[in-house]
């Protein structure tokens, strides 16, 4: 299976998500910022990243663009519930024009996620 970074702020999510994916056969690494993120990244090296898009220190954005950057095809998913004035639609959006593989806006189901992340991972 896959090595997933996952980079989410909210701890109650990243840890629910830590063990759906560990079940389904996948090795997680979490950080618990875009910050924590981008060293995850260095250090894990990993096939696939599930990143929320609202977070402190440095937003999804910014990981997605500075990870695009190093590893241009490397399949990432953009997550986000929204906040304040901004919406999960906008930062979806958003996220989808920098070409990550994938979308889901929270709450989602496993199933969308195990869908997602095996259409992210196909060659």
């Amino acid at each position: 299976m896959a090595k997933i970074l996952v980079i989410e702020d909210e701890s109650q999510l990243s840890e629910l998500l830590k063990k759906m994916l560990t079940r389904d056969g996948h090795q997680i690494l979490v950080a618990n910022d875009g910050v924590e993120g981008i060293k995850s990244f260095h250090q894990f090296n990993p096939d696939l990243i599930i990143t929320d898009i609202i977070m402190p220190e440095k937003d999804g954005i910014e990981v997605i663009v500075q990870v695009l950057k190093e590893i241009p095809n490397l399949p990432i998913i953009a997550i986000s519930g929204g906040r304040r004035a901004v919406t999960a639609e906008f930062n979806l959006d958003s996220a989808e024009m920098l070409d990550v593989k994938g979308v889901l806006q929270k709450p989602f189901t496993h199933e969308q996620l195990q869908e997602m992340i095996e259409s992210a991972l196909v060659v």
